[in-house]
């Protein structure tokens, strides 16, 4: 297949090189430090491990005329990133061109073939313009679940953490032919990529965790582990569940898992670090309004009462507000902490 990657972080890197190690033609559309560390020396996965994959014969760049029409291509960057490259990422759209975004959180494309009342509905926390609907047509679209964690150690560098998944589903839960090429791809690829009828169903199931644990996490500044066995922030990652499961249900969406083992399985993953956490330590733009503003939007029109998810939605989006404004972050620094000041 050819295979277009948007962005080179760590999901995209991460299936970038075993898309390619696999005998695609797989090109990353990135720039700056990443655009030229592939130039030079390949992608490099770091498997857990420790083994070193290099996918060397990859393609990088940052010129969308280039690569010309693609058989795949793959959203790599955060949910607030995509409307940056809606205008460019045409330019490699063939008639068959199947996009996949990786994104976390409520996708742009909810309402397309939902059916119901909210058909065709615009998430607005997510495509506040429009111009990602517009731009990027949902009959492309093969909806994706994203359960590995890996991190861009540095640039043109992917430390793999843990995980294989990623679902994929029709829109409107049909099994297609294209579907079927495309989790063929990705199975002998080396990940696991079942076709789901319900592909919603699993977005929720992972925004469960996400939508509390990530902000939770970053105002707190605690680790998984952490937020699950303190009883107060144990609680209200309960409370803010409990919210977003009468809104799903308002939906249509049944939970396979109930609420207590989803927290228990976010406490085995340990002293781990959310996304959002590590984002607000290094100063980056956290991902907020598809993880956290998406069910708040959801909860309004849904006429559901979500006073734990807007609290929380409220704080964090005031801590992202203030970062911007200072060009700061925020951490906590250990006493033994190096680079403690």
């Amino acid at each position: 297949m050819k295979i277009a990657i948007i962005g080179a972080g760590s999901i995209g890197g991460y299936v970038g090189v075993k898309l390619a190690l696999a005998g695609n033609d797989v090109t990353f559309m990135v720039r700056g430090a990443n655009l030229e560390a592939i130039k030079k020396n390949g992608m490099k996965l770091i498997l857990e491990d420790g083994t070193e994959l290099v996918a060397k014969d990859v393609k990088a760049t940052n010129n969308y005329d280039e690569p010309g029409p693609q058989d795949l291509i793959i959203l790599g960057m955060k949910a607030h990133q995509v409307e940056a490259v809606v205008d460019d990422i045409q330019k490699l759209f063939g008639p068959d061109t199947v996009v996949v975004p990786m994104q976390n959180g409520i996708p742009y494309w909810y309402f397309h073939k939902h059916g119901g009342p909210y058909e065709g509905h615009r998430i607005q926390s997510v495509d506040p313009t429009g111009r990602i609907l517009e731009k990027i047509n949902p009959d492309r679209v093969l909806g994706c679940v994203v359960y590995p964690a890996s991190e861009l150690i540095e640039p043109g560098v992917v430390v793999h953490i843990e995980g294989d998944r990623f679902p994929i589903g029709e829109l409107d839960g049909s099994i297609s032919e294209r579907a079927k090429r495309v989790s063929e791809c990705f199975i002998q690829a080396g990940f696991k990529a079942p076709i789901l009828e319900n592909i919603r169903s699993e977005l929720w199931l992972k925004l469960w965790g996400n939508l509390t644990f990530n902000p939770i996490s970053s105002l707190a500044h605690s680790t998984l582990v952490d937020i699950c066995q303190y009883p107060l922030s144990r609680e209200l990652a309960g409370d803010m569940m409990i919210e977003a499961q009468r809104i799903a249900n308002k939906l249509g969406i049944e939970f396979r898992v109930p609420l207590e083992k989803r927290i228990a399985g976010a406490e085995k993953v340990g002293k781990h670090k959310t996304s959002m956490l590590q984002d607000i330590e290094a100063g980056r733009a956290p991902e907020i309004d598809a993880l956290v503003g998406s069910v708040v939007e959801l909860g309004r029109i849904t006429h559901t009462a979500t006073p734990h998810i807007n609290t929380v939605y409220a704080l964090v989006k005031l801590l992202a507000k203030t970062m911007d404004e200072e060009k700061g972050h925020v951490k906590l620094v250990g006493e033994n902490d190096s680079s403690k000041h």
